[in-house]
């Protein structure tokens, strides 16, 4: 084992675990640091406390005299509780969460100093938006963007800072950021969605998507993963022989959490609690040293922003462990990788969960409408559905026998399923004039008994209906789950706009009953989205030549699936329904295009390095130590030393066959990479995909298997039975 493996385990296997002391219940510390109502109620005046309210449940904007009065008492709160600063914190198209701090204190004439916090910092401050990706909408001598505040999201205190959750848009007014087209996406939602439910409870008058994301991710300990270059700049392993024991034995899932593993759960558990982040259930995971937690469902908007906030307090917390978490979708090759299952679902003011039946068979008509049209809007726009979980991380997880597949279909369970057949053919022809049948009736009304039974789950289904709400099992785990919630809530809205517009068309021109159109469109539709469904393996070429005969769509790579992003259907649906304009949709696929292009760039000048400087060099100095064996041999034993020497023979010339191909190859991936820097962002993400990364499968095969010959205490890299076994 080389010095620095071995000094890395060491520093593991001697570190006691740090114990976590919990003086009070969960629940009385639950959202402690957050200036929720509760906090808002002792802190602000009645007048400022309902403008606040009004302007989240309404959407009404604050007075500028009330947000004075609103910063005063937010400044009053934060401090109370320790903090000395402030910062907007929001959520740029880098993937990750930004900020900046600024102190309370100010100073007057150079002599008096106060703590200082007005309404127009609270509302909107002006960070550089040259310096964020921008796909162009900003130069960097036009540097100027804007943070504004989201009251929805409430604000929290978090290491002395005050964080306030803001948008991020252009001095245009372009969305530069994660969080403004989801606001409008669920905007777009709660108008469309509510206009369908009166035709069920003229009371309702607002629905919100809820979001519940379940976080999987890696445990490693951060000195052993500190020894490991790939590790530590592109979050994954490039090399690494499989050990003999992974995930096969079954024993790691839903199995006794390592005391360490578990100390750090316990402690990030506690920080989640202070924030507001209602955090639930915890487990270990199939992989080894691979772990999930999961929160109780909330609002979309605040669910994304605490899955953002939990992976920043992830990374800092597994540091006071000596932790290194892992969010890459594949960190380690021949074991499963990490989701972030987002689970969504729909629910009006009077407390109704839309995508869960009754008791009557109204009820269930009500729920089979949002139902079959969630079907119907995956089905239209699957592949934007697929583009919306793109990434260069996360397509080394779709379709890769343990994950869901890149071809977007919705698995519903068989009787489910058998229930849409039986609708379908109700009656034939595209109306039915009679009034409601016995056998519509029954069929409808049996959807309770038939949930309730219906348990089983498919793995393999990147969209599954789970009982009362629809699971994304697609998202990527590095992912920010505010993405594809934009286009969930967006695609949805626009089909609940389409249906409402046909329902009421065949009350107004064929003079049918309202439950009556409602059922003739939603058969209309069970009809036309039926290829989507798939109650098989997603696993494997049978699904794939399936789905190709079906006419779904199959993106297997980034730069495939993000072309759909800038189509005119895409364009036109962002726009009809208000969420981003051209430019943006345009500036997001270039982001997005340049962002693969790069972490593809950055994995292969690492692999080239790791190769050549760490895994050739080693290999050279085992291949010497051998010629010298070899030679002190014949020395010895003359001409019978071929005889003697020959398994030392014959395994220098296997050595010196693998280094030959990996410089060889290196200098190939070399050549392809300078020429892909040669072109634009489109076309030079391509040639990333189709042309330098092929090359990495093949080197990693070489180094690998040098890995298994080269001396135990010559290899520099950690391997992979000490990263998945040591905790």
């Amino acid at each position: 084992m080389s010095i620095i493996r071995f000094n890395a385990l060491h520093e593991t296997l001697h570190r006691k675990p740090i114990k976590i002391i919990e003086g009070e219940k969960r629940s009385s510390l639950f959202g402690k640091n957050v200036f929720n109502k509760n906090a808002m109620q002792q802190y602000l005046t009645r007048a400022a406390y309902d403008s606040v309210m009004d302007a989240i449940v309404h959407g009404n904007k604050i007075d500028r005299k009330i947000a004075d009065q609103v910063a005063v008492s937010m400044k009053d709160w934060a401090m109370s509780k320790g903090a000395t600063h402030y910062t907007h914190w929001f959520q740029p198209l880098t993937g990750a969460t930004a900020e900046k701090h600024d102190a309370f204190f100010e100073s007057i004439n150079g002599s008096l100093a106060v703590e200082k916090f007005d309404g127009e910092q609270l509302v909107q401050q002006e960070p550089d938006a040259s310096s964020f990706p921008n796909g162009g909408i900003r130069n960097t001598f036009e540097a100027r963007g804007y943070t504004a505040w989201d009251p929805t999201s409430p604000a929290f205190v978090y290491e002395t800072t005050l964080c306030i959750p803001t948008i991020f848009v252009s001095y245009t007014g372009e969305a530069l950021d994660n969080k403004t087209p989801l606001l409008k996406a669920l905007q777009a939602l709660d108008l469309a969605a509510t206009g369908v439910c009166k035709y069920f409870d003229k009371n309702v008058s607002k629905v919100n998507a809820t979001l519940g994301w379940e976080q999987e991710y890696f445990l490693i300990d951060e000195a052993l993963a500190l020894s490991r270059p790939d590790i530590t700049m592109t979050g994954r392993t490039l090399l690494g022989h499989l050990p003999a024991k992974g995930q096969q034995l079954d024993d790691h899932y839903f199995g006794t959490i390592p005391t360490r593993a578990m100390s750090f759960m316990q402690d990030l558990e506690q920080e989640c609690m202070l924030l507001g982040i209602p955090v639930k259930t915890r487990h270990n995971e199939v992989a080894p040293n691979q772990f999930e937690l999961a929160p109780i469902f909330e609002e979309a908007n605040l669910a994304v922003d605490h899955n953002s906030l939990l992976m920043d307090v992830m990374e800092k917390v597994s540091k006071r462990h000596h932790f290194k978490v892992l969010f890459h979708e594949k960190p380690f090759a021949g074991i499963n990788g990490s989701a972030k299952h987002s689970n969504w679902s729909l629910y009006s003011d009077t407390g109704v969960n839309l995508l869960s039946p009754g008791k009557t068979p109204m009820k269930n008509l009500q729920f089979l409408t949002f139902f079959v049209n969630t079907i119907k809007a995956v089905y239209e726009y699957q592949e934007l559905l697929r583009a919306s979980i793109a990434s260069a991380s996360n397509d080394c997880r779709l379709g890769s026998n343990e994950a869901p597949s890149a071809i977007m279909s919705v698995f519903i369970g068989s009787q489910l399923s058998q229930v849409l057949d039986e609708l379908e053919n109700v009656t034939k022809g595209k109306l039915s004039p009679q009034e409601k049948t016995d056998l519509k009736l029954n069929i409808i009304g049996k959807i309770p008994e038939i949930l309730l039974d219906n348990t089983d789950q498919n793995r393999t289904s990147p969209f599954a209906f789970t009982g009362n709400k629809f699971e994304f099992r697609a998202v990527g785990s590095w992912s920010n789950c505010a993405t594809p919630m934009t286009v969930l809530n967006t695609i949805v809205a626009k089909q609940l706009k389409e249906f409402k517009i046909e329902v009421d068309k065949l009350i107004d021109t064929k003079n049918l009953k309202k439950d009556e159109a409602v059922f003739n469109v939603l058969r209309e539709y069970i009809k036309a989205s039926k290829k989507i469904r798939f109650e098989g393996d997603g696993y494997g070429e049978a699904w794939e030549k399936e789905a190709k005969k079906r006419g779904l769509f199959h993106n297997k790579t980034t730069p495939d699936a993000l072309k759909v992003k800038v189509s005119k259907a895409v364009v036109d649906l962002y726009e009809e329904m208000e969420v981003m304009n051209k430019t943006e949709i345009e500036a997001r696929y270039e982001i997005e295009m340049a962002e693969y292009t790069k972490k593809i760039q950055i994995e292969s000048r690492v692999l080239a390095d790791i190769s050549r400087n760490h895994v050739v060099p080693t290999a050279i100095i085992y291949q010497n130590t051998l010629l010298e064996n070899t030679k002190n041999l014949k020395e010895i034993f003359g001409e019978e030393y071929q005889n003697i020497a020959k398994e030392q023979i014959e395994l220098i010339m296997v050595i010196s066959n693998h280094i030959t191909e990996i410089n060889a190859l290196v200098n190939k991936m070399t050549e392809e990479r300078k020429k892909a820097n040669t072109q634009p962002v489109v076309k030079s993400a391509a040639l990333y995909c189709n042309k330098v990364k092929p090359y990495f499968e093949e080197i990693r095969y070489h180094c690998d298997k040098l890995e298994t010959m080269v001396d135990d205490n010559l290899w520099p890299l950690t391997k992979y039975r000490e990263l998945l076994f040591t905790n």
